[in-house]
């Protein structure tokens, strides 16, 4: 049986299951369609966050932009676990014991204004948007590699599929589907990365491979050190960015994730508050099996690309001849690649050859010059591709690649499905029912949902064909949109009772247009290229990339609201004791009298 057809046998057979489930839990009613009836157990809710979180950026894209830049990438990491660990203690249990469906809605009674709950509304819609571009981007990469179709076929394609399970499931269906596709995802990511682990130490446990000794009794990061440095590429393990954008980069993810409204409408689906703490740590279990493999992937994949490209011990054994990868079958996934439009080689100086390495680097245009070599013949390699193509680099089966396939549609589609979710619900209920016609009948505002998510994918469909960045890059986007406008207004609503209807709106406002033209600046407006007047290579505030500026955005919603609440009228008091319900447990009255 060919790749192609067990391909096709394992994403079918993946999709007809997550169909299959869509429709036995077709959403009925409004309560259903947002928050699945409130009736899922804590680990199944664990479960299904952990597939909604762990996006095509975690699956797809992350180990990819590790690879290629090394310790210095580790920041997606950091700063998306440390933001799940924000998200559970401080947001999720709170939001829950306030009782409403979504994030607009609270942050409308909260700050007791219909301008506050539109405004959230705007907030979200923007970064949701944002974000599932990023997801619809990692879509197209998998469905174009797997189905042998173009980068821009497999990205209708799978909008087509997105749009039959998650626009007639509702919240229902998409946490069962997710429960699902969690299952096939992490299968997937785990299982090659295992083979790989084993193939280069010896170690079954990636995580554990990755300090491990190859075959050659060499440490694997030292060896990879070594390959690359040769090739004139930085040390894979040394810190090399600037630091101040590395800080405010991890806690722009940080506090991004903490605002996600996708994530955080997850905690409404369940019973109880505490079931809402347990979902929260049930989904921290689930979401470390990837993110301590993820590293171990990027490193070894880095280590198998460069063998595969210098197959005869590095520069003085020579590169990789075109004769080899037109007719060695372990090149086969080169040609292939090839054909989505991502991986590309030109052969630039007809030696018959193709020199990989870092044409940037003075040290290796002389070494070039000497040898004859005219710059990197390796001329397109994207870094979303790496994942995807690992087990076929490896020379892993064909079931394996297969499954693999599977998993990464499991991961874009999941949490597009979540995303979607978010921006539907935020049109229907907060912006339609909450505050243009309030009469809607329940069967009109399901309908008035599936039009909004409808519309939203085409939306992030046509972005999708000419995205900002690889798919985490724009997912960094989108984070660094929600921390800078939603997460402190969630924040400032729990914990305070100062910031009252006006420094709410004020704050989110003003952190929303600064981040927002920060981002446009560099790039372009309403990401058309070429619109751009800066570039991350070029930042308009000396080191500060587009990807960090949620930070700062940040720290303008906080700073607007509080200057704007304290010089306009206090919060009413019965805000103030809604705020301290929330925040107090039941029976501790007693206790805060004395």
């Amino acid at each position: 049986m060919d790749q192609f057809t067990i391909n096709l046998l394992f994403v079918g057979a993946s999709f007809a299951l997550y169909i299959g489930i869509a429709i036995w839990a077709r959403a009925g009613s409004t309560s259903e369609f947002y928050a699945a009836g409130r009736g899922v157990h804590p680990v199944t809710n664990g479960m299904a966050t952990a597939a909604d979180w762990m996006s095509a950026a975690s699956f797809i894209s992350m180990a990819g932009l590790i690879a290629f830049t090394g310790y210095d990438n580790s920041t997606f990491l950091m700063g998306w676990t440390g933001g799940y660990v924000l998200l559970a203690l401080l947001l999720a249990p709170y939001l829950r014991k306030f009782g409403k469906y979504t994030v607009s809605e609270f942050i409308g009674d909260r700050f007791y204004s219909q301008t506050a709950r539109v405004v959230a509304v705007i907030c979200l819609i923007v970064a949701s948007v944002t974000y599932v571009i990023g997801q619809m981007t990692g879509v197209g990469v998998a469905f174009g590699r797997f189905l042998e179709v173009s980068n821009t076929s497999g990205l209708l394609i799978g909008a087509c599929v997105v749009f039959a399970y998650a626009v007639f499931g509702g919240m229902k269906g998409v946490t069962y589907t997710q429960v699902a596709q969690y299952c096939v995802l992490i299968t997937a990511y785990t299982i090659p990365a295992i083979f790989i682990s084993l193939q280069l130490t010896g170690t079954p446990i990636p995580a554990l491979g990755l300090f491990g000794d190859t075959a050659s009794g060499e440490p694997l990061l030292t060896k990879l050190d070594a390959i690359v440095t040769e090739l004139g590429f930085a040390d894979y393990t040394a810190h090399h960015s600037n630091t101040l954008n590395m800080v405010l980069f991890t806690l722009s993810l940080m506090i991004g994730t903490a605002g996600l409204p996708h994530v955080i409408m997850r905690f409404f689906t369940v019973p109880r508050v505490s079931d809402a703490r347990w979902s929260a740590g049930w989904t921290l279990v689930f979401i470390a099996l990837l993110y301590l493999t993820a590293p171990a992937v990027g490193a070894m994949a880095r280590l198998n690309i460069t063998d595969m490209m210098w197959p005869n011990g590095g520069i003085d054994g020579g590169a990789v001849s075109v004769e080899e990868i037109d007719n060695d079958p372990r090149y086969d996934w080169m040609a292939t690649w090839q054909k989505t439009g991502l991986l590309d080689w030109e052969d630039k100086n007809g030696d018959g050859k193709i020199q990989y390495y870092n044409d940037k680097n003075a040290d290796m245009q002389a070494l070039a010059e000497e040898k004859g070599w005219v710059g990197n013949e390796l001329t397109k390699f994207n870094r979303d591709i790496l994942v995807l193509a690992n087990p076929e680099i490896a020379n892993l089966p064909g079931w394996v690649i297969g499954l693999v396939a599977a998993g990464g549609l499991a991961a874009a589609l999941s949490t597009a499905a979540g995303l979607l979710l978010a921006i539907s619900s935020a049109v229907s209920h907060d912006l339609i029912k909450g505050a243009i016609n309030p009469q809607i009948s329940e069967k009109g505002e399901l309908l008035s949902a599936r039009i909004a998510m409808a519309v939203a994918i085409l939306v992030a469909t046509y972005l999708g064909l000419n995205p900002p960045g690889f798919a985490a890059q724009t997912v960094a986007l989108a984070f660094g949109l929600a921390a800078a406008s939603i997460f402190p207004a969630l924040m400032m609503g729990i914990f305070s009772t100062r910031i009252n209807n006006t420094g709410a709106v004020c704050g989110m406002l003003a952190g929303l247009v600064v981040t927002l033209v920060y981002i446009f600046l560099h790039k372009g407006w309403l990401f058309i290229p070429g619109t751009n007047s800066f570039t991350d290579a070029d930042p308009l505030l000396g080191p500060i990339k587009s990807t960090s500026f949620g930070a700062i955005g940040a720290m303008v919603n906080f700073g607007v609201a509080y200057v704007v609440a304290g010089m306009t009228k206090e919060t009413p008091q019965e805000i103030k004791d809604l705020v301290e319900s929330v925040r107090i447990p039941r029976g501790a009255g007693a206790a805060q009298d004395h």
